[in-house]
C-alpha cells in the first residue's frame, strides 16, 4: 500500500493538502521534513501518516514551538 499524509485542523477535522503518495514511511517522512513549514503556513495544524487507510502514527502537531 502507499503511504500518504492526512492533513488536519487543530481539532482533527480533515483538510485538503498535497496529494502525494510514497513507497514507504521513510520517503513520506523525508518529504514531510522539507515541506512542513509550507503546510503550516497553509493552515495545516497536524498530520497523520497513513499506510493505505491504516494509521501508522499521529496526529503530529506542526507548531514550531
Amino acid at each position: 500500500m502507499a503511504h500518504r499524509w492526512r492533513y488536519e485542523t487543530s481539532d482533527g477535522a480533515p483538510m485538503s493538502g498535497p496529494e502525494a503518495a510514497f513507497d514507504d514511511a521513510a520517503d513520506a517522512e523525508e518529504w514531510f521534513a522539507t515541506n512542513w513549514e509550507e503546510l503550516a503556513a497553509q493552515g495545516v495544524r497536524q498530520v497523520v501518516l497513513l499506510d493505505g487507510e491504516d494509521v501508522v502514527y499521529g496526529p503530529m502537531g506542526l507548531d514550531p514551538a
